[in-house]
């Protein structure tokens, strides 16, 4: 089982580069295999979309929230750090064109030594995607062509360049360099709790990172994402299922648990305190109860 420490965004203390070095350097230092970053370019006040993980229809985050771009505070914390994995949960996919996004995600695996995994999400709120320029109804459908693209622009085209044309993005003899460090591309896997995202994941992605869900819909959503797989002629066990919970309540008997509804990867919510030492704290203890250090 792998175990996975979300930052602590509602701490406010993400774009603070010295209380994230030694955060990122404690996740490190205590076993976790990798510090995970949320995305929102822009949080439009006032937003009218619902947020559907909570019962209020409002995340948690404030509007005015410091929220550093995730890969370039990824790609910092790359530089303060030698073997943790740099993750994104999630990276809002239709915020970003696919090609300036593979050079960018590339770069940073490179850079880091192979050490970057990012789940894309489609996104919830409305008024955030199309102030980034993308039509939210057509995310779905953008978001397919999107991983395509990626896929082509890591894949080792030379001398050619790769070719792709498509609804909403065309070029040809493109050159994307360097490569991702990591054989096959940087992992990409699929946000949500949705159908979509099962079957999204199947086709196109390296696994599922559903939220909120367990059970018998779990167990649906994981039988759908490998069917879709194999009509694909892709390998679905090579796909991984990452589930949540929290860094102060998790412990060895509910990681079985989750392991046992098909979990590889636990991504741990962390508490929002900007006490860096109640931070480490927290984190160390967890590492102790999962005999991580």
């Amino acid at each position: 089982m792998k175990f996975a420490v979300i930052a602590p965004a509602a701490a406010g203390t993400t774009a603070d580069p010295a209380w994230m070095s030694a955060y990122a350097q404690h996740v490190e230092a205590c076993g976790f295999e990798s510090l995970v970053l949320v995305e929102h370019a822009v949080v439009v006040s006032r937003y009218s979309s619902v947020y559907p993980y909570d019962a209020s229809g409002k995340m948690e985050l404030a509007d005015d929230l410091d929220i550093p771009d995730p890969l370039d505070t990824l790609a910092f914390l790359a530089g303060q750090t030698s073997t943790l994995g740099l993750a994104t949960g999630v990276l809002v996919l239709p915020n970003h064109h696919p090609v300036v996004l593979a050079k960018r995600l590339a770069t940073i695996d490179a850079l880091s030594g192979g050490r970057l995994r990012v789940c894309v999400g489609m996104g919830w709120m409305k008024e955030e995607i199309e102030a980034c320029g993308a039509p939210f109804e057509a995310r779905g459908r953008r978001a397919d062509e999107q991983l395509q693209v990626l896929r082509k622009l890591w894949a080792d085209s030379a001398p050619n360049g790769a070719d792709h044309h498509g609804e909403f993005f065309d070029f040809e003899g493109a050159m994307s360099y360097p490569k991702p460090a990591q054989a096959g591309g940087v992992p990409l896997h699929i946000g949500g709790h949705s159908k979509a995202a099962a079957r999204r994941a199947g086709r196109h992605g390296d696994g599922l990172q559903p939220l909120g869900v367990m059970g018998e819909e779990l167990a649906a959503l994981l039988k759908l994402m490998r069917t879709e797989a194999e009509q694909a002629g892709r390998d679905p066990e090579a796909l991984e299922l990452s589930l949540g919970h929290l860094v102060t309540k998790i412990n060895q008997d509910r990681a079985e648990k989750l392991g046992a509804q098909g979990a590889d990867r636990i991504v741990l919510a962390a508490s929002a305190t900007a006490d860096l030492d109640r931070a480490r704290d927290e984190l160390s203890a967890c590492a102790e109860r999962l005999g991580l250090s």
